[in-house]
């Protein structure tokens, strides 16, 4: 699956394995992801895309925005595997 800006990916390896993100930008060939806590949207994460896992999820620009936004949207996520 092409991972795309916006879209919710789940970490396939690493210290941050099985834990649900955003893909903030795609650049030179790696994903840069934010969760909103831990991962800022200003400070993301860059990862392998072979180590993500995507979703059929795709955020809109304005969801992209806030960190407290991507936190909401990566809660419900993770309610929906609990």
């Amino acid at each position: 699956m092409q991972l795309v800006k916006g879209m919710v990916v789940r970490s396939k390896s690493g210290h941050d394995k099985g834990k649900f993100f955003v893909v903030v930008k795609m650049e030179n060939g790696f994903a840069y992801i934010a969760d909103g806590t831990q991962r800022k949207a200003l400070a993301p994460k860059k990862k392998n895309p072979l180590h993500l896992a995507g979703t059929s999820t795709v955020l809109n620009e304005q969801s992209l925005l806030t960190d407290s936004k991507i936190c909401e949207i990566i809660a419900e996520f993770n309610g929906r595997l609990a």
